[in-house]
């Protein structure tokens, strides 16, 4: 059973979700333009290259991901960018107003890219005998994956903060201080876990096409 039946929610709603996602990442664009706003307009200018993956992966290598992990994808995108914008006539962003925003916003993301490590090795796993990665290490696989790859985010918003601080210019990613930093570490593994124990299931067709084209590619 997919995620769409347990919520009750059709494919079509789901495709039109995600468009209306991504025409409210235009709209955030072009509210960054309207501001001025580096940040808002380099959030929102990767947001949108990144729910374009989807079509990409179909159109250039024939791997269809379900409605649902695309507006899975477009979701995490949209709610990062969206954070560097805030309320309208706001001083402040909600990465700085409300206190969850970046928590909430780093779980969505970790769970995408946990996603995406579970699909690559999982059609590595299944395209050659060569490789072989038992179940139950794969869970410990996820959450080592994630928590590096959340180490490395850590550390370029780090840089980019502290280049910003010395270049005198407003910084595109905000980093809060260490506490914060081990604190977004914590809900990057929460996203990694959720993904380890529920959404594994629905990575199976994505495994498929991958091993496909890895089987091709291979000839």
């Amino acid at each position: 059973m997919r995620v769409r039946d347990h919520l009750r929610i059709s494919t079509a709603t789901q495709q039109l979700l995600s468009r209306v996602l991504s025409l409210a990442l235009i709209g955030l664009f072009a509210v960054g333009v309207e501001r001025g706003n580096v940040g808002i307009i380099v959030n929102s200018g990767v947001a949108i290259l990144v729910t374009q993956l989807p079509a990409l992966l179909e159109r250039d290598y024939g791997i269809t991901l379900d409605p649902a992990l695309t507006l899975w994808i477009t979701s995490a995108a949209f709610f990062h960018a969206l954070g560097t914008v805030g309320l309208p006539g706001a001083e402040e962003n909600f990465y700085v107003t409300i206190w969850w925003w970046d928590h909430f916003t780093h779980a969505l993301s970790s769970s995408v890219v946990a996603a995406v490590g579970y699909t690559t090795v999982r059609a590595l796993d299944e395209h050659t005998d060569e490789i072989s990665i038992p179940s139950r290490f794969m869970f410990v696989f996820l959450l080592l994956f994630v928590m590096a790859f959340g180490v490395f985010w850590e550390v370029i918003e780090f840089s980019i903060t502290l280049a910003a601080s010395a270049t005198g210019n407003d910084t595109i990613l905000t980093q809060f201080g260490l506490s914060d930093t081990m604190l977004d570490l914590v809900f990057d593994a929460i996203g990694a876990i959720i993904v380890a124990i529920w959404g594994t299931a629905h990575l199976t067709g994505v495994v498929g096409h991958v091993e496909t084209l890895l089987d091709r590619q291979s000839q």
